[in-house]
Parts: structure tokens; C-alpha cells; sequence
């Protein structure tokens, strides 16, 4: 491509220029030879071949010859400048070379930057030392790229004369190290890789929000989707009369179970529903007050008290069935030894008790109490027992009906879920059912209830019912229709004799006491009020002859003599009246 001399200088007798690199850009470098002779004795590294080789020709060469020089300053000072050598051509051609291919005879004048050349005589150009880029050093200086066009071959330069570098006249390759190229690479690397942790920073940010707002979303809907299925939600209650009813009460089913717990020690019973709703996953335990009033197969009136003593399981349960609207499965009669073997079975039971109860087997009043009043106490069989059937003087049979749901409740949340375990521990009890109810199937009831008292599933209700005994519409309905699912149906309070009751023995715990009796007994009691005065003896009046009878079977029913029976006045709204002195003495309960 280019020549390493001015074709042009060259005709004007000009001093010729030599390649000695290419710059950054690929471009050939070239420098002006010094107008001085060389010395006689100077390195020659094409010796073996002589100045006139040419690597690029292709026939037989025949070396030139070349006139040495008279004498060689190395410094170029201090003696006489000797005219120029001939000019040197590697070509072994005495027409000047054209570059661009020209006719020969008719050189035209090459301009190695680019320019158009001129006429007139390039300026001299002092002689430095040429710095190419991309070459190392004369010790191991790497080839030019293949990309870029090579030109004519440049002599290598004999060692320099003393150990100096150009202190001979030669040039010699440097590298110039750039320090601030590699700085400005390690900063551009430093920003690269900072910007890509910030990338990757915010790519694990939201990839983290994302993930967090899905599983948020799927706590939400499982949430939602429980309540729904156990009928939580607002407005999608179980027991509502509102338009968002999921299911209707009187839709859902139910299993139910009745439980008579029989006071072996001490007359008396307690009843209580327990109740398994399916649909709602809601377990209850339906306390039943001993006066709630039921219809006998005659038609009569009786009490739930009576019926238990007098009509057996069977006939108790139709008769709840027909006064509640509901369906009850099956009856569970627990004597309360049975109660004491279950709550031993279970591994004792934890309950908050409401009242000190004293062990009923002490022969001493005043003995240390056998259940303490206090949160979490933990109750034996026989202390459960105690509790279950405690009634403080005062006090009404609901407080001990409450008690005794508590210890039921208890028992539940320690049996086992498991059926096969719960139908174990009904057998382990060695307990003689009622048909139709088996083993098998109790034990399975008590382990769905089981589950659900775990659970916190499961409540205590009490069933409000008037002092006659009947239900009334707005009092049954929060638990005969939104628990029990039917209506309540209470027989005529006519049909029962009314009696009521004064109390004139000076102890206060005496009306209670002979309350129960005559609701057990299957009469509707009427509250007298209190004497102004203590009376020594008992009284029943009748005003109508055909309350005779009646009134004879109050005195009966209450433990007076037939002698208290008389015609009298009797209080408003009774059929018979009844005068407590001091002469009455109540059952033990």
C-alpha cells in the first residue's frame, strides 16, 4: 500500500521518508532519513542476502551493490556532513513505485496522510523517536493485524552503541503504559457491577412483595372459605332469620342425645341434651329444667322429673320430642358411679368451679371442702361426682343443672376423638344401655363432640322455661329453633293443677324446696310470697269440692298429713293453696 518515501520528494532531490509503524487507527508512520552517510562499518541484518533482496519478488534476485560510506558520526555533530547516500529501493525497480498503480515513466506523487500532493517540497521532519501503539518493545514486538492492509517490510534497527537508545542515530519501539485507560476500565466495571446488584436488588424485592401479597391472598380466602363452611360468617349464621341464611335451622342436620344423670346417693335427676350439629360443626350441651312441663300418653300434664321416675327412657324421650319439635336419637341414662368411672377413665377433668363443695361422705359438718371455688381446677372422678350434684341451700335447680353441664364438658374435651378409642372407654364403663343405643354408637357420638370440645366448638345452654314450666315463644326460640331446630310446644298450663305456696316456717330455702317437689310431682307451681308470721302447723285449701282430691294429693305430694287438707280461700289464679309451717319437713335433694 504505501511506500516508505515520497515518490515526489524523491524527484525533487528531496530527502526520502522511511515506514516505521502504524499509529491507533491502522495508518503507516513514516520519518524523514537524515541526510547523512552511514557508517562504513554499520549492523547489516540482511548480510546473508545483500540490500538489493526484495521479500516480495518472485524471481531469481541478484543482490546490488551499495557504497559505504567515508566515515560514521553517531551523534551527527562535530565533524563534516557527507553527502546523501543513493536512495535505497527494496524493489529492486529503478521507476519510482506507484502505489495506486500507475503507467510507469509517469510516477504519481504519493501523500501519505491523506493530502493531495503539492508541488512544492514537503517540510523536513526532525527525526524522533516513533511511538506505535499496540507494539511492544524491541524485545518481543507483536506482528500488525491481520485486518490491516501490511506494507513494505522495515529493516530492523542494529542495537544501539553504547547501551543508549538512539544514541546511534536508530529509533526504537516504546510502549507508553496508560494508566488512566485502566482506571476508567476498572471504573466502568465498578459502575457495570453496581448496577447490576441494584437490578438484581430490586428484581428479589419484588419478587419477594409478590410473593408475600400471594400467600396474604391465600390466608384470606382459606380464612373466608372456613368460615363459610362452619357458618361464621356475618349475616350467613346458622340460627338467622335473615335473608343471607347459607342454611336454614330448621334445615341442618342434627344429632341428638339425652342423658339422664341419676343421683344413686340422693333422690333425684338431671337431664341435659347433647346436641351434634353437622352442618354448622357446633356441638351443645341443652340443659333441661326438672320443671319443664311435658304431656303424658293420657293427655295429662307432668314434669320432666316425673316422667324420668315414671314413664322410663322411652317415654321421656317422645314426650321431649313432641313438647321441643325435635328428633332425639336415643337416651343415655348415667348413674352417677358411672360419671365417677368415666371421669377416671378420662384422666380427671379441668373446670373453672363457682362454689366449695364439702365431701359428702365427711361425718362432720365444717370439713375441708372437697372441691375448692377457684379457675382450672382439676377434679377426680369422685370430686366431679360432688360437684355435678351440689346444690347450696338457697339456691335453685338450674345452678346445679349448670354445674352439671360444666363436668359434662369437661368429660368431653378429655375423651378421645377417635372413635374406636371412645367406643373403648364406653365399654371399659361395663354399662347396660338402652336400646336402641349401643357401644358402637355412643362411643362415635361422644368422639364427633369430642372433637368439636376440643376444638372450642362447643357451649353449655340452659333452657329457660316460666315457673308453670311452659316455654314461651320468645324465651324457647334461642334455643329450641336455633340450636334444637324445632318449635316449642308446651301443653296447656290449664290442664295442671296450680298450687301455690306461702312460706311460713321462717327458713327461706324452704319454697325452693317444696317447689321441686310438686314439679316433680306434675303440678304447676304458683309463688305465695313469705308470712309475715311463723305458723306451727301446715295448710292445704281447696274453695271448690271437686279440688278435694287434688288438694289431698298436694298434701300427699308434699309430706303433710291428711289432716292439714280444708276448705278455705285459695289465692288468685290457684286451684289449691298451701301454707307451710313449721311442721314441714322437705325431702332431702
Amino acid at each position: 500500500m504505501n511506500d516508505r518515501y515520497d515518490a515526489d520528494d524523491a524527484a525533487q532531490g528531496a530527502a526520502p521518508y522511511e515506514l516505521v509503524g502504524y499509529d491507533e487507527y491502522g495508518q503507516p508512520v513514516y520519518r524523514q532519513i537524515p541526510a547523512q552517510q552511514a557508517p562504513q562499518h554499520t549492523y547489516d541484518p540482511y548480510a546473508q542476502q545483500g540490500y538489493g533482496y526484495d521479500p516480495y519478488a518472485t524471481g531469481p534476485q541478484q543482490p546490488q551493490s551499495y557504497e559505504q560510506p567515508q566515515s560514521y558520526d553517531a551523534y551527527g555533530a562535530g565533524r563534516q556532513q557527507q553527502p546523501a547516500a543513493p536512495s535505497y529501493d527494496p524493489y529492486g525497480s529503478q521507476t519510482p513505485y506507484d502505489p495506486y498503480g500507475g503507467a510507469q515513466g509517469t510516477p504519481a506523487p504519493y501523500d501519505p496522510y491523506g493530502q493531495a500532493a503539492t508541488s512544492g517540497q514537503h517540510p523536513r521532519v526532525a527525526e524522533q523517536t516513533a511511538y506505535i501503539p499496540q507494539q511492544a518493545g524491541p524485545g518481543g514486538a507483536p506482528a500488525p493485524r491481520e485486518s490491516e492492509a501490511p506494507g513494505p517490510p522495515a529493516a530492523p534497527e542494529p542495537p544501539a552503541a553504547g547501551g543508549q537508545d538512539g544514541a546511534d542515530g536508530q529509533f526504537a519501539f516504546v510502549e507508553e503504559p496508560d494508566g488512566d485507560s485502566e482506571d476508567v476500565i476498572d471504573w466502568l466495571a465498578f459502575t457495570e457491577n453496581r448496577t447490576e446488584r441494584r437490578e438484581e436488588a430490586r428484581r428479589r424485592a419484588r419478587s419477594r412483595i409478590i410473593a408475600l401479597v400471594v400467600v396474604l391472598a391465600l390466608v384470606a380466602v382459606g380464612g373466608v372459605g372456613y368460615l363459610w363452611y362452619a357458618g361464621k360468617l356475618p349475616g350467613l349464621s346458622s340460627s338467622g332469620s335473615g335473608t343471607g341464611t347459607a342454611t336454614p335451622a330448621g334445615a341442618q342436620k342434627r344429632d341428638v342425645l339425652v342423658v339422664h344423670l341419676h343421683n344413686t346417693g340422693k333422690s333425684g335427676t338431671s337431664t341435659a341434651l347433647l346436641v351434634d350439629n353437622t352442618t354448622t360443626k357446633q356441638g351443645t350441651t341443652v340443659l333441661l329444667p326438672n320443671s319443664l312441663a311435658l304431656s303424658g300418653d293420657d293427655g295429662s300434664t307432668t314434669t320432666l322429673a316425673k316422667s324420668v321416675d315414671d314413664d322410663g327412657a322411652s317415654g321421656t324421650r317422645e314426650q321431649l320430642d313432641t313438647v321441643l319439635g325435635t328428633s332425639i336419637q336415643g337416651t343415655w341414662r348415667l348413674d352417677t358411679p358411672y360419671l365417677q368411672n368415666l371421669v377416671d377413665l378420662v384422666g380427671d377433668i379441668e373446670i373453672d368451679t363457682n362454689a366449695d363443695v364439702p365431701d359428702p361422705d365427711a361425718k362432720k359438718k365444717g370439713s375441708a371442702a372437697l372441691v375448692h371455688r377457684g379457675k382450672a381446677q382439676t377434679l377426680s372422678g369422685k370430686m366431679a361426682v360432688a360437684y355435678a350434684t351440689y346444690r347450696a341451700s338457697g339456691e335453685s335447680q338450674n345452678a346445679q343443672l349448670e354445674r352439671f353441664g360444666q363436668v359434662m364438658q369437661g368429660v368431653l374435651r378429655k375423651l378421645s376423638s377417635e372413635p374406636a378409642s371412645a367406643t373403648t372407654t364406653v365399654q371399659s364403663l361395663a354399662q347396660i344401655l338402652d336400646p336402641p343405643l349401643t357401644d358402637k354408637d355412643l362411643g362415635a357420638f361422644l368422639a364427633g363432640l369430642a372433637d368439636l370440645a376440643k376444638g372450642g366448638d362447643y357451649r353449655t345452654a340452659l333452657l329457660p322455661v316460666r315457673p308453670d314450666g311452659t316455654l314461651s315463644a320468645a324465651t324457647g326460640d334461642s334455643v329450641v329453633k336455633d340450636i334444637l331446630g324445632g318449635a316449642a310446644k308446651s301443653p296447656d298450663a290449664g290442664s295442671a293443677v296450680r298450687v301455690s305456696v306461702q312460706n311460713a316456717t321462717g327458713v327461706k330455702d324452704d319454697t325452693e324446696k317444696a317447689r321441686v317437689v310438686l314439679l316433680n310431682g306434675g303440678f304447676t307451681f304458683l309463688e305465695g310470697g313469705t308470712a309475715s308470721g311463723s305458723r306451727t302447723t301446715s295448710q292445704v285449701l281447696y274453695s271448690d269440692a271437686a279440688d278435694k282430691a287434688d288438694a289431698a294429693e298436694v298434701a300427699k305430694t308434699l309430706g303433710l298429713p291428711a289432716g292439714s287438707v280444708a276448705k278455705g280461700a285459695v289465692s288468685s289464679g290457684a286451684d289449691v293453696s298451701v301454707v307451710l309451717g313449721a311442721d314441714y319437713r322437705p325431702a332431702s335433694s
